[in-house]
Order: structure tokens, then sequence, then C-alpha cells
């Protein structure tokens, strides 16, 4: 019987950061996975315009 070595290799989670897009008529708020699952690009009042929304977070640059 032959003896197998086998090497465990951990896996590191990569982070995904969800994009989050608004309607530009309604409003609402979409995730970039969901928009992917659909066969076109469409909100639900039908408009095919969304917009990036921004992170809360607010990057600070140390002036020289």
């Amino acid at each position: 019987m032959a003896e197998e070595n086998f090497e465990t290799v951990e896996e590191t989670p990569v982070e995904t950061f969800d994009v989050i897009y608004s309607c530009l008529r309604c409003g609402t708020n979409v995730s970039n996975t969901e928009l992917s699952r659909l066969p076109e690009i469409k909100c639900i009042c039908g408009f095919r315009v969304f917009t990036k929304v921004r992170p809360p977070v607010v990057k600070t640059v140390k002036a020289i």
C-alpha cells in the first residue's frame, strides 16, 4: 500500500465589495449581483439609467 500525502491548502477568503447602484428616476438601490442575475439591466420602474452610490467613508489625505 502506497502512503499518500495530501497537502491541505488553506483558502484565504477574498473580500468582495458589492457595488450599489441607484435608479435615476425612482431612487431604488440595487446591488451589482442583483443586476447581473436579470436578463437586461432595467429597474423595477422600467428605467435603464443607474448611478453608482458612493460609500459613506471619507478619505482624508495629509498635506505635505
